[in-house]
């Protein structure tokens, strides 16, 4: 640029900053600066949008120091808020930098800021405060803070893509709002990487009091290709010894081999699950690569930041803890492995790649199965035509009411209710929000005794339970429990499950996935927080429960996934060749012929087959037995609104239980007998778009989702002391005495936002009812309607690596202790482990054969057998143990480790027996599905 082109963007700018700018080698301004620096030092509002690394800190802060420069403060003059828990040691670093430099105090406050800190900061504020969105909350109702407050004139708000999306962020606006009342106007500045709907944020940013909009093209810097790499014959050798799926072991070979030809990579997965186990399959092949996520411990996190600027890690595996701006010095190329799930997180994650002065941000998307592939070829052609996703604002948000009601009552002491709903309802997220649903959660409060609200004098005051409720409540982020998992074959730990995932998800018999291995639930024991589970030897044909944080795929990627079916689809039933179609597709989306042929293998099947064709425009019913799939483009959440409501009114029909599982292309549906695909069309036809809402609404009452979000909820409004998911019966009672409350209608609305879509499974039922989507039906399973089972399979260990499973439920039933007792005599009755057992136990005192192999607590069972007049279950308890004798006096120590398995009883061991198993393994592997059986049924019995 020349000098004249940087005159141009830093005129606004005095001596002092300029001569600053020189010193830090600031020659060129880069686009967002050259852009923005002109209305913020204009004293405009303005949110600047521009890509990772190319200055956005210094594009808000720079007219701010100088603005700092030429003004005497006493208090605080400017508040940097960032969302970020771990502070960004960089961003704090250039700070602090230009503080020094410019004779500028900046310093941070944050959650570990000692107390002697703090008050220091207190007494002499400093001119910049590095902080978080939950410390404002603190520092607006400390008196000496408060002082130093009164002289804010700016705010900048780093990440607000992040915060615009999340209770946090709804707090953060009326904790604006509060600063305002105290400090008058203040300058607000936004800083994101990647926003769909800039307007919009603009207002939540802003409380709609007007935004300048400074977007840097992100789109036009990206290139990105989407790969699925082919499997050779050396990754199918090596899919066993990293005991994984040659679909993996591609993957692998590939991602090791782009990390080999760049200097620094970052490679981002989706869920901590899969970071874990890509991360020890790397370790294991010898790769150079780090791991990074939010469950290491901070010293973990900073070690590997630091190893990998330094140089140190050629690589770094990573999940959506590195989308927020960490500074790990320059990136040179960006892995997503599998598809992003939408446009934003691709754009923010592969923005990470090539920084200043218009450098092209590269990555490549890894992908594992067709679904995987159309997906990742939308999300990418969407993100260079600029096609991001708006941000879900919590709009009217009642427990982000109820804790900014009690902040401003903290703040002055007392308030009158309308000023507090004044106050409230400037800040964007509740400028709807009526006077009647505000005084409600006041109410509540009261009720609480959070507050005292007298209502004849329209004023809320402090209560005794004031200040320990606010203190509790600072931030929007629920607490939740961590339950530990351990595997009951080997007793072993095998990782750790979120208290959401528990409540939501976990039963006997669920399936999920962690550590790259699929596991089914056994026992869940909510007083110890623990899930004991097994492990599933031959994961092919099975669909998880649940695969991890699953990011739900936008209503219009799948959208164009349909659309994209439909139109190679009829090219290919013209008869055009695959590689044809592929090549014409490859011309309009970022990938390889070889990559999209693949894809398009399930849709030349599908047609091969002459069922119709699920598309953007056609939704397909498919069953098979009791299993009913309905295939429908409509993104996760839209499916999922769908997928209730199908099993609400279908439950309601037939008095059972519907079964659902959900992707963003189906709905899988586990129905009870005389259930057929007809039954779910007329449901979809007759259903009247308007009643989704309440009909989901009814069937959530009850629900396990809504009771967990209920707790979390009612805890924010200080109604319910945090609910353990086994006090059923307690919350179900609360849950009735809160049904008319906006604790209720908040915990509802939630569900609602976070978990469904109503607003689009209403159009969807209104497009099939108005014949504008084709509603087909086949009484067959469709290439692409099981097609969506391989994606929750891709880290799973081959079906062949069972030997080691098999071998630890051999060792832990043969260290089980057993209770040998003889019903001859009832004088031999003797504890031992199973592998002590003779092969045909005998009694040392009478010599019978008749030996009952116990539970070593079944003291009831010899009771019984002693007892001379026995009552019918005693009767029952004998009648047991002597099939128990007999299948012992048949078989020996055979029938000892049958009888030893958990749940296997006299007949289900005999069933096992009874196969006749020459192979030792076949006769574990028998015990082992009894086993998993009597999980899975155990709760019915």
């Amino acid at each position: 640029m020349s000098e004249t082109g940087r005159a141009d963007a830093f005129a606004a700018l005095g001596p002092a900053v300029r001569a600053a700018l020189s010193e830090r080698g600031f020659s060129t301004p880069t686009e967002p600066q050259r852009r923005a620096i002109p209305p913020i030092a204009a004293g405009q509002h303005t949110l600047v949008i521009a890509p990772t690394g190319t200055g956005k800190t210094e594009t808000a802060m720079l007219p701010i120091f100088d603005a700092l420069v030429a003004d005497d403060r006493d208090g605080f003059g400017a508040l940097y808020i960032t969302p970020l828990r771990a502070l960004n040691r960089d961003m704090r670093d250039r700070l602090e930098w230009w503080g020094e430099t410019l004779d500028l105090d900046v310093q941070v406050r944050h959650g570990d800021t000692t107390q002697y800190q703090r008050q220091k900061q207190a007494e002499d504020p400093p001119d910049v405060l590095v902080t978080t969105p939950e410390t404002v909350q603190a520092m607006l109702t400390g008196s000496t803070l408060r002082e130093g407050l009164e002289d804010v004139g700016y705010v900048v708000i780093d990440e607000v893509h992040e915060l615009a999306a999340s209770k946090r962020g709804a707090q953060l606006t009326v904790a604006m709002e509060r600063l305002r009342e105290l400090a008058g106007p203040i300058q607000r500045v936004g800083l994101s990487a990647t926003v769909g709907d800039p307007g919009e944020v603009g207002k939540f940013l802003t409380g709609d009091r007007g935004c300048e909009i400074v977007s840097v093209d992100v789109t036009s810097k990206i290139d990105v290709e989407v790969v699925q790499p082919e499997i050779t014959p050396a990754d199918r050798d090596r899919s066993s010894e990293l005991m994984t799926t040659p679909t993996v072991a591609s993957h692998l070979r590939y991602i090791t081999d782009l990390v080999e030809t760049h200097d620094s990579t970052l490679i981002f997965v989706n869920t901590r699950q899969t970071a874990e186990a890509l991360g020890s399959r790397f370790k294991e092949m010898g790769a150079n690569i780090g791991v990074h996520h939010g469950s290491l411990s901070k010293s973990a996190r900073i070690e590997v930041e630091d190893s990998f600027k330094a140089g140190e890690l050629d690589a770094l595996l990573c999940t959506s803890s590195m989308e927020l701006g960490i500074d790990v010095g320059r990136i040179d190329h960006v892995v997503q492995y599998a598809s992003p799930r939408e446009v934003a997180r691709l754009l923010q994650r592969v923005g990470r790649a090539g920084h200043r002065h218009d450098t092209v941000s590269s990555g490549t998307v890894v992908t594992g199965h067709p679904d995987d592939t159309l997906e990742a070829l939308a999300i990418a052609r969407r993100a260079t035509d600029g096609q991001v996703e708006p941000a879900e604002i919590h709009h009217g948000s009642l427990d982000v009411v109820a804790n900014q009601v009690v902040g401003l009552a903290m703040d002055a002491g007392e308030i009158s209710a309308r000023g507090a709903y004044e106050i409230v309802t400037n800040a964007y997220p509740f400028r709807d929000l009526e006077e009647e649903t505000f005084r409600e959660v006041v109410r509540e409060l009261n009720s609480n005794y959070i507050i005292w609200l007298d209502e004849a004098a329209d004023r809320i005051e402090k209560s005794g339970g004031t200040w320990q409720y606010y203190y509790r409540n600072l931030s929007m982020i629920p607490d939740e429990e961590t339950y530990e998992v351990f595997d009951i074959a080997s007793g072993a730990q095998v990782g750790t499950l979120d208290e959401r995932f528990v409540v939501n998800f976990a039963e006997p018999g669920a399936t999920f996935i962690q550590r790259g291995d699929m596991w089914r639930i056994s026992e869940i024991d909510e007083d110890k927080e623990r899930v004991e589970v097994s492990p599933i030897e031959d994961p092919a044909g099975e669909v998880p429960s649940w695969t991890g944080q699953e990011i739900p795929v936008p209503y219009p990627v799948a959208q164009e996934v349909g659309e994209l079916r439909g139109v190679t689809a009829d090219q290919l039933e013209a008869g055009a060749p695959s590689e044809a179609v592929a090549a014409d597709l490859a011309s309009r989306y970022p990938a390889g012929t070889d990559t999209i042929e693949d894809a398009l293998g399930q849709i030349e099947r599908h047609v091969e087959s002459g069922a119709p064709l699920p598309t953007d425009d056609r939704i397909l019913i498919e069953s098979h037995g009791r299993t009913i799939v309905v295939n429908v483009a409509g993104g996760l959440k839209g499916n999922e609104t769908i997928g209730r409501l199908l099993a609400a009114l279908l439950g309601q029909q037939t008095g059972s239980s519907v079964g659902i599982d959900v992707d963003p292309y189906r709905i899988e549906l586990e129905v009870p007998r005389g259930i057929r695909a007809n039954d779910v069309r007329e449901v979809l036809q007759t259903t009247d778009p308007e009643h989704v809402g309440p009909l989901l609404e009814l069937s959530l009452n009850g629900s396990e989702t809504l009771k967990f979000t209920l707790s979390q909820v009612a805890a924010k409004f200080g109604a319910l002391k945090r609910w353990k998911g086994g006090d059923g019966v307690s919350l179900n009672r609360v849950m009735a005495a809160l049904e008319d409350t906006p604790v209720y209608d908040e915990a509802v609305r939630e569900v609602f936002h976070e978990i469904l879509d109503i607003d689009r499974a209403q159009e969807i039922i209104a497009a099939i009812q108005s014949e504008a989507v084709e509603l087909a039906a086949i009484g067959e399973r469709t290439a692409i309607g099981t097609g969506g089972r391989q994606s929750g399979s891709e880290l799973l260990t081959p079906e062949n690596a069972d030997a080691s499973v098999i071998e630890t439920v051999r060792e832990r039933i043969q260290e089980d202790e057993v209770r040998l007792v003889c019903l001859h005599c009832l004088e031999y009755d003797r504890e031992t482990t199973v592998k002590r057992v003779r092969d045909q136990p005998q009694c040392p005192h009478c010599e019978s054969t008749q030996i009952a192999a116990l539970s070593p607590y079944a003291d009831d069972v010899v009771s019984a057998l002693k007892a001379q007049d026995k009552d019918e279950e005693q009767e029952r308890l004998t009648e047991r143990a002597y099939r128990n004798a007999s299948l012992v006096q048949g078989h020996g120590k055979q029938a000892v480790i049958a009888l030893s398995a958990r749940g296997v009883g006299p007949e289900n061991a005999a069933r096992i027996i009874n196969r006749h198993r020459e192979s030792e393994s076949d006769f574990y592997r028998d015990i082992l599905e009894r086993e998993r059986e009597y999980a899975r049924t155990k709760a019915f019995w």
